[in-house]
């Protein structure tokens, strides 16, 4: 605890010293939100638990200090569900019996009495203790606690500190619906449920910003923007307000998070990223490896954008053509993370997880993986349409880049 205290002293003060930050931004809160919503008293904010529930009481009051308006039964919309056998079965709402799971959405709504209104997403669950979710090493122990300090405790303060701003300044093109989400690990049924059961009229949403995991900013500045072709002026807004990023900027409105379930509604949506790491779904994903001076970069962004939106109305919807993979068709996999900002062609290796296909074949953090098998690899979706055609036991040929070189690797899935 001493430890913690001493970089939570030592973080603080880097931030307020900081002269990204405007007069808005509170990064005492922000520093407070994520290192709570962190620490080791949630056990890892698992839909259904005791430390959802009590992450959730805290967004909660959160929203009652900033006088936002109560839609629900104090800011809380319950919703049930079966808990999954594995993280790629479908789920239902609303079941009863063994494994049921109750869950909550946390909801705050800052009603300017306006037509239109922004929603502004993130969600607060994370793995719990890890178990089939964690991506820890194999043969260590996975019974640990996994407190997602960026996935997603930095969305979630995030969309507090961005809430507080727009109170503040007043801002009163539309009004603003804030969302914790719940059980966005288990299948985005959060989202989901809120979309089938919303708290206002859909019709008078304009568009949803979705922040997830924006607290792992590197030196390059690289952050992903998803849903970018989702409304015709998104893409020029994001251009036109950036002076500070690296941007990897995506057409496609579906993705693995929340944003996903308001584009299915004919919703055009932001989804902001700051990119994977080797923490991702470990224990390790902790409160003193946030980015704070980061995030306070992103919450300027994002204000800015909304600040330029609001000079065009209601946006209007388009499709775009998804470029996601169906996970459920995928029977293999070789145990790597993909680098999610990484431009060039082929697939980028973040991280190698040790134990799997890849790790035992000979691959490390860093290869670009340009053909598997028979398939040549463009990009991250072509490497997930490429697994997609092979079983387990089945041995292959995987050609990668390693400084310049191509180095071909015998793999057995």
């Amino acid at each position: 605890m001493k430890m913690k205290s001493f970089y939570t002293s030592l973080l603080l003060a880097l931030v307020i010293n900081s002269t990204l930050y405007s007069q808005e931004f509170n990064s005492n809160k922000l520093i407070a939100d994520i290192e709570y919503l962190s620490s080791n008293q949630l056990e890892g904010r698992f839909a259904g638990t005791k430390g959802e529930k009590a992450a959730a009481q805290y967004i909660a009051k959160r929203f009652k200090d900033l006088k936002l308006t109560s839609l629900s039964n104090n800011y809380l919309q319950n919703f049930s569900f079966k808990q999954p056998n594995n993280p790629h079965d479908e789920l239902e709402f609303d079941k009863r019996g063994k494994n049921q799971i109750n869950a909550i959405n946390v909801i705050g709504y800052l009603n300017n009495n306006k037509e239109n209104t922004i929603i502004i997403g993130a969600h607060y669950d994370h793995i719990g203790y890890g178990g089939i979710y964690s991506l820890d090493s194999k043969g260590m122990d996975k019974n640990t606690i996994h407190n997602g300090a960026d996935d997603n405790a930095s969305g979630v303060a995030l969309l507090l500190n961005l809430a507080e701003q727009l109170i503040k300044e007043n801002n009163s093109n539309n009004n603003y619906l804030f969302i914790a989400f719940s059980a966005e690990e288990l299948g985005l049924l959060g989202s989901k449920y809120f979309v089938e059961n919303p708290l206002i009229d859909l019709k008078n949403a304009n568009y949803m910003i979705n922040l997830d995991m924006v607290g792992r900013l590197n030196k390059e500045k690289e952050l992903s923007i998803f849903g970018a072709g989702t409304s015709p002026i998104l893409k020029q807004v994001i251009n036109s307000t950036n002076n500070n990023f690296s941007l990897k900027i995506i057409d496609d409105g579906t993705g693995p998070s929340d944003h996903t379930s308001f584009y299915n509604k004919g919703i055009p949506v932001l989804f902001f990223n700051s990119g994977s790491h080797q923490d991702y779904h470990k224990s390790s994903d902790d409160f003193e490896l946030i980015n704070f001076s980061g995030i306070g970069e992103i919450s300027e962004y994002v204000i800015n954008i909304i600040h330029e939106l609001n000079n065009f109305g209601k946006l209007n919807f388009r499709e775009t053509v998804s470029e996601q993979p169906t996970v459920s068709r995928f029977k293999v996999s070789l145990r790597v993370m993909p680098d999610y900002v990484y431009e060039k062609e082929g697939m980028r290796a973040d991280q190698i997880i040790k134990g799997g296909p890849a790790d035992k074949a000979g691959l490390i953090d860093g290869d670009v993986i340009i053909k598997v098998g028979e398939y040549y690899i463009k990009d991250i979706y072509a490497y997930m349409n490429a697994l997609s055609n092979f079983k387990d036991g089945d041995e292959i040929i995987l050609v990668i880049l390693r400084n310049g070189k191509e180095i071909e690797f015998k793999v057995k899935f």
